[in-house]
């Protein structure tokens, strides 16, 4: 196996491509475990398709699948292009619908899913959020304070509504500052693109900020996220961290 690592933001990503597809959650499981593996937030396994650029499997650092996952797509689509699996400007399936995505040198912007709102108003731990689809679901809320974020209550309401939770602040029209504890890794991550497009909808659909606004995610890289026709762009860098060869049939 044929084994590289990237990280886009903070998020990092163990990719290598295959032509077969199988179930690969123990692996996934085995390879990004932190204390006795190569540790990531996520495994991608890149597949081939008959009408687009590839597909990709997608799995959690805990073995379990997401449909989506904003960072993992930007990394998905530079190893895609640099490994020559794909062009610059690239189309690819996900579980949550097809993903278009442009490489420019070490920055890549994707074209997401069709974000969906599935419920506003939540009271919860005395702050309202909404619960929104950015092809994976997240809550969110605004705060005055990103140290209000706070692991156990982001725990307990992951497991009450089965989703990601968010925690952002809008300092101004132009930023958006943003927390996040992600479903599946089980704790907070440096970044995470669904969580900040979703967070972004929230801030642009109450006025918050204009159609188009910089992300700041606990990493502090900078991210760029607009809405043109109904669909959010994320932007921002990629990095390839190393690659390395482990004996395993894939």
């Amino acid at each position: 196996m044929h084994l590289v690592k990237y990280s886009a933001s903070g998020n990092d990503f163990l990719l290598f491509h295959s032509f077969v597809k199988r179930d690969r959650s123990a692996l996934a499981k085995e390879l990004c475990d932190r204390h006795n593996s190569v540790g990531a937030d996520g495994l991608i396994v890149l597949v081939p398709h008959s009408k687009l650029d590839f597909e990709w499997e997608f799995y959690n650092s805990d073995g379990s699948v997401a449909s989506m996952c904003g960072n993992g797509s930007r990394a998905a689509a530079h190893y895609a292009h640099s490994y020559g699996l794909a062009p610059k400007k690239m189309r690819f399936l996900t579980l949550a619908g097809v993903i278009e995505a442009r490489v420019e040198g070490d920055v890549v912007e994707s074209q997401l899913t069709q974000p969906k709102v599935l419920k506003k108003g939540i009271k919860e731990e005395g702050l309202e959020w909404w619960l929104i689809d950015t092809g994976v679901p997240h809550l969110v809320t605004f705060v005055e304070n990103l140290e209000e974020f706070n692991p156990k209550i982001a725990k307990k309401l992951r497991i009450k509504y089965d989703a990601n939770v968010n925690y952002a602040k809008i300092p101004d029209l132009k930023t958006v500052l943003i927390r996040t504890f992600e479903r599946g890794v089980e704790g907070e991550t440096l970044a995470c693109g669904t969580g900040m497009a979703a967070s972004f909808l929230k801030a642009l659909m109450e006025g918050k900020v204009e159609n188009e606004a910089s992300i700041y995610p606990k990493s502090q890289e900078k991210l760029v996220l607009r809405e043109e026709n109904q669909r959010l762009y994320l932007k921002g860098r990629v990095k390839k961290v190393f690659e390395t060869f482990k004996k395993e049939v894939i």
